[in-house]
This record gives structure tokens, C-alpha cells and sequence, in this order.
């Protein structure tokens, strides 16, 4: 558990308190994910802190908290500009609109923790997220309408309009017997180093590896603790962002290589391995995915689709270097068969897309109150088959293709940011990032710029891009 450590400053602005109506009881920063906790694992959630010393959690009844029950949330403001004047900020998603603030996550939480170690435990989870976040994090034949008749995966069903919705990113429940947990529902995704709950992160915007992953999975996962030190995750889900939706065995975009080893099925398996020092002051994680998933022909219903297995691997190392510096390293490497696409290098298999990336993060405790944080992050789209930009104007029902996709070449990312803490319940995240793009070919689509978006299949008109932006969070 991350545990909060409080103190009180006797001398404090005044007219902070009166201008902001912060108050001047002030915590010492909270940590980027660490070795020393649990279970989703290098990449824990600050949001899994210890309940008594936390931020004040104005929601908590006694009755519920003595039943280890809890109600909690946070509210995320924030704004992001792009130096092209570009309405998108190119592929960044999440905080992606061009100089228009937006209430990214008005998030609550009801959770009932379990703890196995003295026998059977039952517990759950149900996270209802309202914001400009809503559609990354929905789940086909959940909160996002059916692959059929579209072809896009994340057409959200409960959408208020472009910008504003509902999404149901977690429901699920935990039965834990001492040192085994299993998990049966709707989860976020245990790969990767950063997530989609705002105060798990340190950085207001994210990286590629993280916004073309899978955010969230349904089904079964199980966790085994033999020691302090290791723990194993395994199971089995309905793959990428799908709560229950089949193959598309007729119909639009039908599957035409029906014959190919399961094609109706969509089970995917889920799991790895998290290992942590003796000292506690290192941990590697390494995690997968592994199933089914089809890629479409074209945007036309009648060219079909085909299927093929699709593997994600995400291996993360983190290392406290001292008491104030974090290192943090990802390297995730995926492919996907039959994607119907063009090799990307010499001697890369027809058909085959690959994508892999290597990030880099490190952290420093400046004082109590305030963190930095850099981030430096490589990401290869060897195919020009994950990536596409802006999914926003993807993801709307009725949009005539106001995207682009094809960006096979390299994206590099370098973010500078700042985290100050200035009470239990108040963060306030500003960041600068540069982003430049290295094309396969001269054809490529550019993924910066202000034409992105706005016409169909436009891409942008610039290889790089300056961003700058920032975020408040208030937890309650």
C-alpha cells in the first residue's frame, strides 16, 4: 500500500487558502508507482492508498468504512495546446483538443477490498467514469456499440456528444483464499506502466505504448502470491476492449478466412509474472495478452475482415535509486497476424503488423510538496496499422472518415513535468512535450499539424509538434 505521510505547515499563503480555498494542511508527494505494492503491479494506482491517512474521502460513511467498504472519487480539469493551432493535438489522446479545457474524468469508485489471509474473503469493484475520457475506456457490447454494422471499435454507446459521456470501465468481484485471488468481470488492463484513473499517473498527458494498448478486459483472472516477492496472474478474457461481442462470422465486415484456428472465438489469454527484490526497491513485471482479434479490409462493410492471433507483451522495471529518484523502464513488443498490411522492413512477413516501444521515466522528490518527471519514449508502428489520429472523430457514429491511419514509421516523445502537492485531496500536473515523427516513406501521412481531421482521410501537414499543457485533480 502507498502510505501518505501529513504534516502541517505553520506558516502558509493566506491568500491561497482564500483565492483557491485550499487548505494549508500539506502532504508530502506521493510517489510514482513503487516496488513495495500491489497487485496491477509496477504500475499500481496511487488511488490504492491507505484509507486512514489519505485524502479526505468526503464520501465515506462510518457503517461502510467498518465494513471495509468504500466510496471515493476525484474530478480531473485540464488544458492542452498544440503550437500549430491544430484543432487536435495529433495522436495524443485523452487530453487532445487544441486550447479547450475539458473535464477529463469526473470518476467514482465503490470498492470492497479483500483480504485472504485468514481465509475465504469476498469483495468487488464499480467505477463509473463521466467525462471527455469516456470512449478510450469502453468495451464492445458494453458501453460501446457492437463491432457490426461500423467496423470501429469504440463507438460509444452512452455518449452525450463528441465530447462528453458515460463509461463503465470496472465492474467486477474478488473471492481471495490466503494467497490466491480470482477475479471475475470487467477490469482494467494489469499491462503496462501508466492507466486510464488519473491519479495514477504522473503526467496529464501519456504515452504511446499506453493509448495503443488494451484499456480494459472482461472475464476471469486469476493471482497467486507463493512468496513476499512473486506473484503469478493468470486467465482468460473476451480480448481488447471487449465485454461480449462475437466475431463477425456474417454480416459486415465478415470474417473471409473463416477456416483460420478458432476465428469465431474471441477468448484471449491473460497473465504473467511480477517479481520484487529482497530490499524492495526494485520489481519487473512482465505481462501478456494473447487471442484472436480481426482487422478490417477497408472502411467498406462488404470487403470483409480477417482474423488472426494478436500478442501483446509488456515487461516493466522500475528501480529506487535512493529515497527521492525513480527509474522506470517499459518495452512492450506486439503483432498482429493476417492485418493485411505491407511489410514494414526487409524480411518481415506479409500480412504481419508489429508494434514496439521502449519508455523511459524518471523521478525526482524535490521537496515534500513537489515532484519532477521526465519521460523519453520511442514507439514503432512498423505497418502503419495501431496508430490513427484523432480518435475522437473516429469513434463518433455517422463521422464520414474525418481520421487518418497509416502512420507506418517512428514516433518519439519527450515530456518534462511537474507534480505539486499542496493538500491530502489536491494535485496540479503541468507538463511541456515535443513529439516528432520519422516516416517509412514519403507517402506516409504527416501526424501533426491542422489539416489533421478535418477532412476524410486527411492526415496533418507537420512531422513535429510542441505541446504544453496541464491538469487539476481533486479527490473526494
Amino acid at each position: 500500500m502507498v502510505t501518505w505521510k501529513v504534516r502541517n505547515l505553520t506558516q502558509f499563503s493566506f491568500a491561497l487558502f482564500m483565492t483557491t480555498g485550499i487548505s494549508a494542511t500539506v502532504v508530502y508527494a506521493q510517489q510514482p508507482p513503487q516496488s513495495d505494492i500491489r497487485p496491477e503491479d509496477t504500475r499500481q494506482a496511487w488511488e490504492r492508498t491507505d484509507y486512514g491517512s489519505g485524502p479526505d474521502r468526503r464520501l465515506d460513511l462510518s457503517a461502510s468504512k467498518n465494513q471495509e467498504f468504500y466510496l471515493y472519487g476525484w474530478i480531473e480539469y485540464g488544458l492542452g495546446a498544440n503550437n500549430w493551432g491544430a484543432p487536435f493535438n495529433g495522436p495524443i489522446t485523452l487530453g487532445d483538443r487544441n486550447w479547450q479545457g475539458q473535464l477529463n474524468q469526473l470518476y467514482f469508485v465503490a470498492e470492497n477490498e479483500t483480504n485472504g489471509e485468514t481465509g475465504w474473503d469476498l469483495g468487488g469493484r464499480v467505477d463509473l467514469l463521466f467525462g471527455t475520457d469516456f470512449f478510450y475506456t469502453t468495451a464492445l457490447g458494453l458501453d460501446a456499440e457492437p463491432l457490426q454494422p461500423l467496423g470501429i471499435e469504440n463507438i460509444a454507446s452512452w455518449g452525450f456528444s463528441k465530447d462528453y459521456g458515460l463509461a463503465l470501465p470496472q465492474l467486477y468481484a474478488d473471492i481471495a483464499y490466503h494467497n490466491v485471488t480470482l477475479r471475475f468481470g470487467h477490469f482494467y488492463s494489469i499491462l503496462g506502466f501508466e492507466e486510464v484513473p488519473a491519479i495514477g499517473n504522473f503526467f496529464y498527458s501519456h504515452s504511446f505504448a499506453m493509448q495503443f494498448s488494451p484499456f480494459t478486459f472482461t472475464g476471469f483472472l486469476g493471482s497467486w502470491q507463493p512468496t513476499d516477492r512473486t506473484t503469478f496472474f493468470a486467465g482468460i478474457t473476451t480480448g481488447w476492449n471487449n465485454f461480449f461481442d462475437g466475431q463477425p462470422t456474417t454480416g459486415a465486415f465478415r470474417i473471409l478466412n473463416p477456416d483460420y484456428p478458432g476465428a469465431s472465438d474471441t477468448s484471449s489469454f491473460l497473465g504473467g509474472i511480477n517479481i520484487q527484490s529482497s530490499d524492495e526497491t526494485q520489481t519487473l513485471s512482465i505481462m501478456t495478452t494473447s487471442g484472436n482479434e480481426i482487422s478490417t479490409i477497408s472502411r467498406n462493410p462488404t470487403d470483409g475482415s480477417l482474423v488472426g492471433n494478436r500478442t501483446l507483451v509488456s515487461t516493466v522495471y522500475t528501480n529506487r535509486l535512493s529515497d527521492r529518484l525513480i527509474y522506470v523502464f517499459q518495452n512492450d513488443n506486439a503483432w498482429q497476424f493476417n492485418a493485411n498490411v505491407a511489410p514494414g522492413n526487409v524480411g518481415q512477413q506479409a500480412g504481419t503488423a508489429q508494434w514496439y516501444s521502449f519508455g523511459n521515466y524518471l523521478f525526482w522528490e524535490f521537496s515534500p510538496q513537489w515532484e519532477g518527471g521526465v519521460r523519453l519514449e520511442y514507439f514503432r508502428d512498423n505497418n502503419g496499422y495501431i496508430v490513427s489520429a484523432p480518435l475522437r472523430n473516429e469513434g463518433q457514429p455517422g463521422n464520414p472518415g474525418f481520421w487518418a491511419e497509416g502512420f507506418d514509421g517512428t514516433f518519439w516523445e519527450l515530456t518534462f513535468g511537474l507534480n505539486w502537492y499542496p493538500n491530502n485531496n489536491w494535485v496540479i500536473r503541468p507538463e511541456i512535450r515535443y513529439d516528432w515523427f520519422s516516416p517509412n516513406t514519403t507517402s506516409t501521412p504527416r501526424p501533426y499539424g491542422k489539416p489533421l481531421g478535418q477532412g476524410v482521410g486527411t492526415g496533418g501537414n507537420q512531422l513535429a509538434q510542441f505541446y504544453a499543457g496541464f491538469d487539476i485533480i481533486w479527490q473526494f
